[in-house]
């Protein structure tokens, strides 16, 4: 089989039947299936193969091949525009791969739901909440605890304040 890179640090590199089917297989966050399916349509992506940390998306055309990782894809060129969903996607330099750039999928991005929140409606939430009540001093544990020790036999002395040689 010749393959366009190397293959994994296992020793193995394996198509997958389907981008589905890639992605379960590398765990990638749910959450950004629906992203990574409008970028490999929108680029036209023939294969997808099994590269170890992340997988490789062949093209149809001669360009270099996409890598789908985690937080990431990444193999796109300086003056290639993606559009999804009427959008162009933001490209920022790959410094792995030098001369590609990437796109940040939507788990690895910031929260925005802080963004949207009214600061009024945050602080009304902070002031509505009681005080927490200060806590009591943890109990000692049993091992950290001094009885004495026994001035005949010089042994730690029990709870009771016996030894061994009360008995």
């Amino acid at each position: 089989m010749n393959e366009v890179q190397g293959p994994t640090p296992a020793g193995t590199s394996r198509p997958y039947r389907s981008l589905a089917e890639a992605l379960r297989a590398h765990r990638i966050p749910v959450e950004n299936h629906e992203f990574i399916a409008a970028v490999t349509e929108a680029v036209g992506i023939s294969s997808y193969i099994d590269r170890g940390r992340y997988i490789e998306a062949i093209r149809r055309t001669s360009e270099a091949p996409l890598h789908i990782g985690r937080t990431y894809i990444n193999g796109f060129a300086e003056d290639e525009q993606v559009s999804v969903g009427g959008r162009v996607l933001p490209l920022l330099a790959s410094e792995g791969r030098a001369p590609y750039f990437y796109v940040t999928q939507p788990s690895a991005l910031p929260a925005t739901s802080a963004a949207k929140r009214p600061a009024s409606a945050a602080r009304t939430r902070a002031a509505s909440r009681p005080a927490p009540e200060p806590r009591a001093p943890k109990a000692t544990n049993l091992a950290e605890r001094d009885y004495g020790v026994c001035d005949v036999c010089f042994m730690v002395k029990n709870a009771s304040g016996r030894c061994g040689c009360d008995e």
